[in-house]
């Protein structure tokens, strides 16, 4: 039979994560999908806390979820700091609403005390499989004698409290999936609890989402096959079940189901490495979301405008970390100079390499600016710009060769640029990247001739000079460093270098 649905009044959705481990990238997504959906019909977005795990729940967790969201800019309306009338928030604050409902689908017969032992439980599946069955609950507590229920409970002996699921079809429209059908005679009768005051997630869920006034329920595709089960309680309750959307799952690019030991998926671990949250809601927008134009870069407020759940598509979605690179250095090179030295400070502290007065901040901003094009990550600042703070740079002194110089030749480059450098007097002689430009370009050219190298082939001169100035293969061009090094540390480098390729030839 077809479930029936709710009517709407208005939209209200939700996110009700479990604060049992760190907000996973892929729970991110479902919040933002839920926020962009109340938004962008004038609904409410709930925040819900799923904590009746009492073992495995902890406060930091609650406060990572709540600091996370916040953090990538999505709000919510009502929730555990914002009171909207429809709470507690928490379910572990909700505990007598849920045993009240329990007790009326035991009083209605439409739930039981389930006695069986994990051991009995397992041998049954085990039994099941082997000829090739799924595995259900075989309902051997479903007709117990109240009089042996009573007696049962009142010895303290272990139960859990099952539901009963009716052997029906159970069919409702998904936004995403469309009509859908399940075989509820396969699924077997569900435990909803483990006594009156533990209430399990099916039953939870339903009857906060009822009392919550929840219109749509947006949410993964791994939930599909749950939602079943929860039609069923709804029906038993007599409540009307909300619309469901699930979507698709977020997949690594081998195509198996994103998860920890293919890298990070803890919201935290991208903030921790850099990427800012305009790239993230970006990217995971795009994560099973199609705009349906060519159209790739997206604000948060785009976003609301322009999303609909008609456009998620039902095929998983490919976890691409390049693309995320690319949108993040996007968005990186669109901040402000200011805003994204402030970014990368904690940075370069952390490492040690900024100490507090070390450094001016036009110097510092200097540096960011001339980084910044190479940057996919914040985080990368230490390694793009740490020879920028180094007394001393090591490096193997073939890199400092261009083509096939060599060593005396690279020496006579170092020489000259040494000279040419030197002849440059801050602050009256300018000591400023125009400057500097300037003058090792017609000392390239100068170089090129007499060595007989070919004329517009600066890097016999210039590339000596980069290497020696920072120690590395890529880096900015040796105007803009010698710019922020400064004459001095400039020259220090330069002659470092030359002593190098002198004491081996």
């Amino acid at each position: 039979m077809t479930a029936k649905i709710k009517e709407i009044d208005k939209i209200r959705v939700r996110f009700a994560p479990s604060p049992t481990g760190p907000l996973h990238i892929g729970g991110a997504r479902t919040a933002l999908f839920n926020y962009l959906f109340a938004k962008k019909n004038k609904g409410r977005f709930v925040l819900r806390i799923e904590d009746t795990d009492g073992e495995r729940s902890e406060l930091k967790w609650v406060q990572e979820i709540i600091d996370e969201l916040k953090w990538l800019g999505i709000e919510w309306d009502e929730g555990p700091d914002i009171d909207g009338g429809s709470g507690p928030y928490k379910q572990s604050q909700r505990l007598e609403i849920y045993e009240k409902y329990l007790k009326q689908l035991l009083e209605e017969d439409k739930a039981y005390y389930c006695f069986c032992t994990e051991d009995e439980l397992e041998d049954k599946r085990q039994e099941q499989m082997s000829r090739g069955l799924a595995p259900k609950y075989n309902g051997k507590c479903a007709h117990l004698p109240q009089e042996t229920v009573r007696k049962n409970l009142a010895e303290g002996k272990s139960s859990v409290i099952r539901f009963r699921i009716l052997n029906k079809k159970i069919k409702f429209k998904d936004l995403v999936r469309q009509e859908v059908e399940f075989d509820a005679g396969l699924l077997g009768d569900v435990v909803i609890a483990k006594d009156l005051n533990t209430p399990l997630y099916h039953f939870a869920v339903v009857i906060d989402d009822y009392l919550m006034q929840i219109s749509h329920v947006i949410r993964g595709e791994e939930h599909l096959s749950n939602t079943p089960r929860q039609i069923l309680i709804y029906q038993a309750l007599g409540f009307d079940h909300p619309i469901y959307a699930h979507m698709p799952l977020m997949l690594n690019p081998d195509r198996s189901k994103l998860s920890k030991r293919h890298g990070d998926v803890a919201l935290a671990d991208y903030h921790k490495q850099g990427y800012l949250p305009e790239a993230l809601v970006n990217f995971m927008a795009l994560l099973g979301w199609n705009p349906g134009t060519e159209k790739e870069v997206f604000s948060l407020s785009q976003l609301v405008k322009e999303f609909s759940v008609e456009k998620v598509q039902k095929a998983g979605a490919v976890f691409n970390i390049k693309r995320l690179e690319f949108l993040n250095g996007l968005y990186i090179r669109e901040k402000s100079i200011e805003k994204l030295t402030e970014l990368c400070e904690s940075y370069l502290k952390e490492a040690g390499l900024l100490v507090a007065g070390q450094m001016s901040q036009e110097k510092l901003q200097k540096i960011i600016e001339v980084s910044k094009t190479r940057m996919k990550k914040i985080s990368e600042i230490v390694e793009l710009a740490d020879f920028f703070f180094a007394d001393k740079l090591n490096y193997d002194e073939n890199l400092l060769k261009w083509d096939n110089m060599k060593n005396e030749d690279v020496k006579r480059a170092l020489l000259l640029c040494d000279k040419i450098l030197s002849k440059i007097n801050p602050p009256a002689g300018g000591w400023d990247i125009k400057k500097i430009e300037e003058v090792l370009l017609a000392g390239a050219w100068e170089f090129n001739k007499e060595k007989g190298y070919p004329e517009k082939d600066r890097g016999f001169l210039l590339w000596p000079l980069r290497v020696a100035l920072s120690g590395r293969q890529f880096s900015p061009s040796p105007f803009e460093i010698a710019d922020i090094l400064g004459k001095e540390k400039t020259l220090k480098r330069i002659r470092e270098a030359v002593s190098i390729v002198t004491s081996n030839y």
